[in-house]
């Protein structure tokens, strides 16, 4: 069997995202109309921390799958942890400002 790849984490001002890039052969086994479940991506061997949320398919490659969990989710619980939130988005905007200002 081939392996899942998962991509580094990416941001915005209220989510992190990732990309998961399943092997092809999977591609026939997802839903073409909606998106996955936690279960349903947990069952196909997709391992992440908790909060991820399964959001879209990337169209032209099925098998990659788009996730996003909301600034400051601690993954232990997956439930927004507010100072974690404010932390997240304050580096955010930091980090933001410094890239404007290259």
């Amino acid at each position: 069997m081939s392996k899942i790849d998962y991509s580094e984490k990416y941001e915005d001002g209220n989510y992190e995202y990732r990309h998961v890039i399943l092997p092809k052969d999977h591609a026939r086994s997802l839903p073409k109309n909606r998106t996955l479940s936690e279960l349903e991506w947990r069952n196909m061997g997709v391992q992440q921390s908790r909060g991820w949320e399964h959001y879209a398919t990337h169209k032209p490659e099925p098998h990659i799958l788009l996730f996003r969990r909301p600034l400051g989710t601690d993954p232990l619980s997956g439930e927004v942890d507010p100072e974690l939130e404010r932390e997240a988005k304050d580096r955010y905007q930091q980090n933001l400002a410094i890239a404007q200002r290259h």
